[in-house]
């Protein structure tokens, strides 16, 4: 794998069938691929990314007082040196926002916090609120596709991620400093259904393929990259792959340049029973997963193993 498939969702109800095909074959073969001839706003893209920027060039004593120490990094700020991937020693070197839905069924409200307010920065919010929109949108568009590969019904995903616990989160990678120990973002796997990333021109981004080797990925405003989570490799008993990603330190002559981006990850909605798809299933593939679990569940699980929680 030189490079991650790249598959266009241009006429999109017209060649649902045709698509579908594709991000299956992309999602069993590598668990990465990339979308064009999406139809987000792609001048909303640039301004949130604006927007982060100035955020997290704010004091840190401003930045402080949207972290929620207890709050497991759900909503608001989560400083540099705190996350860490699963089996890492050192921390990621980031710091980011979380912006989450901003309505869903009353019976969710123990386990989704609300968003926080940016007071400092105009139109924050509301750009927030309009790309996390779109995002969904899109996302549920991918969904149904994969749901056809499945051969299950398109709109099979529509009741499980209404009110998921879906999050957008921005992302400041800071200029190294000698010190700095570890990568920007240690190897590590998603833990939701899809992730939909976007924004960010800059290079890092590297997914690991099946000959242990990590390929360059990259991303920009008009190709939207997408990739399987855990959630999803479960359900469907490990046939969409929830491929190793990280983000690797620049070379010597970019360390003092920040980089930014947006990954939205689409999550299902807390209270569904993770368990393996029947048609998932056969002789030559028994269930791999023989206790279902809740997403909040395996939420809270996998918080815990990367420090959050």
């Amino acid at each position: 794998m030189e490079s991650i498939p790249e598959i266009s969702i241009k006429d999109f109800t017209k060649r649902k069938t045709s698509i579908a095909k594709e991000i299956l074959q992309a999602c069993k073969e590598v668990g990465f691929f990339s979308i064009t001839d999406h139809d987000l706003n792609t001048e909303l893209i640039k301004k949130v990314l604006k927007l982060s920027n100035m955020f997290f060039k704010l004091p840190n004593e401003v930045k402080l007082k949207y972290f929620i120490k207890e709050g497991a990094g759900q909503r608001g700020y989560t400083p540099y040196g705190i996350e860490t991937a699963k089996n890492s020693v050192f921390p990621d070197q980031k710091e980011f926002w979380h912006h989450g839905r901003s309505h869903w069924d009353k019976k969710f409200e123990k386990v989704m916090p609300k968003n926080l307010c940016i007071n400092e920065i105009d139109e924050m919010n509301n750009s927030l609120i309009e790309l996390y929109n779109e995002l969904e949108r899109l996302g549920q568009k991918i969904l149904s596709v994969i749901a056809i590969s499945l051969q299950l019904k398109n709109n099979w995903f529509d009741d499980k991620i209404n009110n998921g616990n879906s999050i957008l989160r921005l992302i400041h990678y800071p200029k190294l400093n000698k010190n700095d120990k570890g990568l920007r973002a240690e190897a590590h796997e998603d833990i939701n259904l899809i992730t939909l990333l976007l924004g960010t021109e800059q290079e890092g981004l590297e997914a690991l393929n099946k000959n242990n080797e990590w390929v360059p990925v990259k991303v920009s405003s008009k190709k939207i990259v997408c990739n399987v989570g855990d959630m999803l490799e479960r359900l469907t008993n490990n046939k969409l792959r929830s491929t190793t990603h990280r983000v690797n330190n620049p070379i010597k002559s970019k360390i003092n340049e920040s980089r930014f981006s947006m990954p939205f990850f689409l999550h299902l909605n807390p209270d569904y029973l993770i368990e393996t798809l029947s048609n998932c299933i056969d002789d030559k593939t028994p269930n791999k997963y023989m206790e279902p679990i809740t997403a909040d569940d395996f939420l809270k699980i996998r918080l815990k193993e990367i420090n959050l929680n």
